[in-house]
């Protein structure tokens, strides 16, 4: 799965990396991004024109009821998005970008857990493969709201976790943002874990485990006594 990421790239750098169009979002850089917040997603609507919107991260389905469905919906299962009646609509017509920086994950050493800080060996952004919908409340209001997609992880994170989120490059990017509804078959290929050879990894220290924390110092190597000596294999 993926519960945490970061963005530590200002909203202009995000807009010229992915050739989006119109203003840039108004955020700061994040370094500890979580479930529920706003996020900086990438969509290219049927109007066309990539831009750049904010999002709840927690997919709320255009049937919901409840808006709180959203909160078990963060991450999407690849093989699954086809049948699932939560993203199957959205998987054929509501495609976007979800852009990061980096992302986090907890892996086991001894009789805890230790968070991996996961991110592009040469640096630069990240897009996750997503979902969104627009959901209309009983009193009129609406809320868009996004969802990352998952997969097996690869061999590099697959050493400590199974999942891992659908990382798309940048050859990738147009056919997953055309606005054209699409039949999962045309996509599924797409849907695969991203070359572990273009990726790092850095144990960073627990304060990264309290959805509460921010600043950069989240990604600050863990000292030997909390994580261990071989903190960083970068």
């Amino acid at each position: 799965m993926c519960g945490r990421y970061t963005l530590g790239m200002t909203p202009a750098e995000v807009l010229a990396a992915l050739r989006a169009e119109g203003p840039p979002p108004d955020q700061p850089p994040r370094w500890n991004v979580a479930p529920t917040q706003a996020v900086i997603v990438a969509v290219i609507t049927n109007e066309g024109g990539r831009r750049l919107r904010h999002m709840r991260w927690g997919l709320i389905p255009r049937w919901a009821k409840d808006p709180a469905i959203g909160n078990r919906l963060i991450n999407a299962r690849a093989e699954t998005l086809a049948e699932k009646p939560s993203f199957r609509d959205a998987y054929r017509k509501r495609r976007c970008l979800i852009v990061a920086d980096g992302f986090y994950e907890w892996r086991k050493v001894g009789g805890r857990k230790e968070p991996v800080w996961i991110h592009p060996v040469d640096g630069g952004v990240l897009t996750f493969a997503g979902l969104w919908e627009t959901w209309k409340g009983p009193d009129g209001a609406t809320v868009e709201s996004c969802t990352i997609v998952t997969t097996e992880a690869n061999a590099l994170i697959g050493t400590f976790h199974h999942r891992m989120p659908v990382i798309l490059p940048e050859e990738a990017r147009d056919r997953w943002l055309d606005p054209a509804p699409r039949e999962p078959s045309e996509l599924a290929d797409l849907l695969v874990p991203f070359p572990p050879e273009r990726l790092a990894l850095r144990t960073v220290t627990t304060r990264v485990n309290s959805p509460a924390r921010e600043g950069p110092d989240l990604l600050d190597p863990a000292p030997p006594a909390e994580g261990g000596g071989d903190s960083i294999t970068e």
